[in-house]
């Protein structure tokens, strides 16, 4: 990937996220860090995984989200081959989204 010196500071930025504590704090800090293109960059790549887990086609995400076949492709590519990173998060998403889903439901009755 890099020298030393990358390595130290991808190390270092890692650890300032995982000193957020919040979503309020994440926004905070990423606006500050990120341009609004990349954050929304990244935040599609996310719903882009997210729907592939759930078999959407190529279209359909295409239309869902406005993301490019090239990085839908690249985005299922690293699903398949990378360091399982999406499934981490993607695995406590859709945990928290079913408690969430619940909670409606039980206030519903």
């Amino acid at each position: 990937m890099g020298t030393q010196a990358e390595f130290r500071q991808m190390d270092e930025f890692f650890e300032a996220i995982l000193m957020l504590k919040d979503k309020d704090e994440c926004y905070r800090f990423f606006e500050d860090v990120c341009t609004v293109r990349e954050l929304q960059s990244i935040a599609q790549r996310l719903e882009v995984a997210k729907l592939l887990r759930i078999r959407k086609t190529y279209n359909e995400i295409e239309q869902d989200t406005g993301a490019s076949t090239a990085t839908i492709s690249r985005v299922n590519r690293t699903l398949h081959y990378g360091s399982d990173g999406y499934d981490i998060v993607l695995d406590a998403l859709i945990q928290k989204n079913l408690e969430e889903e619940r909670k409606r439901e039980k206030n519903k009755k």
